[in-house]
């Protein structure tokens, strides 16, 4: 892979680790949904697959604005994410403590996410690239939203309902 010499170069680097992340976030996401047991967790992690889909598609039209190819980058940090989350499966059983830590992984990613997003549209703005900035910044506020609707569940419910079948505060 030929090294990062330019912003241009910075831009693409960023998307195709952004592009590796949200597609192995398509094979994971389905996964985390079926080990929650919260319908409404479920149906966020789904609803977010959805969302990840479009985000794939919508880095592949940006890097044809560019003229680019997409792809061609491994995102050590998502699989990383990804292999934390799935600890989780391995290590916490069935019920609401389970989806509280799915949760939380699923917020590490959103957060790396964003830093990614953000970096890249703010790249692709300086660059002149206002067309992909503003394709990078519908998906940086889908992911805020994803954020904001994760903690919304983790404070409803699901963290309640595992402190109490954990047997309270302190247990």
């Amino acid at each position: 892979m030929a090294k990062t010499k330019t912003m241009e170069d910075l831009l693409l680097s960023e998307m195709k680790d952004l592009y590796d992340a949200e597609k192995q976030l398509v094979k994971a996401l389905p996964k985390m949904a079926k080990a929650t047991t919260s319908e409404e967790l479920r149906e966020g992690f789904l609803e977010h697959l959805e969302q990840t889909k479009e985000h794939v598609t919508r880095l592949e039209r940006a890097f044809s604005m560019l003229g680019q190819k997409a792809g061609g980058k491994k995102c050590v940090a998502m699989q990383g994410l990804i292999e934390e989350g799935e600890e989780v499966l391995d290590e916490i059983g069935e019920g609401p403590v389970r989806d509280a830590a799915l949760i939380g992984a699923a917020q590490r990613v959103e957060h790396y996410e964003m830093a990614g997003y953000g970096c890249s549209r703010t790249f692709a703005e300086t660059l002149g690239h206002s067309d992909v900035a503003e394709l990078l910044q519908r998906t940086l506020d889908e992911e805020k939203e994803t954020d904001e609707k994760l903690t919304e569940i983790a404070e409803g419910l699901v963290n309640e309902e595992a402190v109490q079948s954990s047997g309270g505060a302190g247990a």
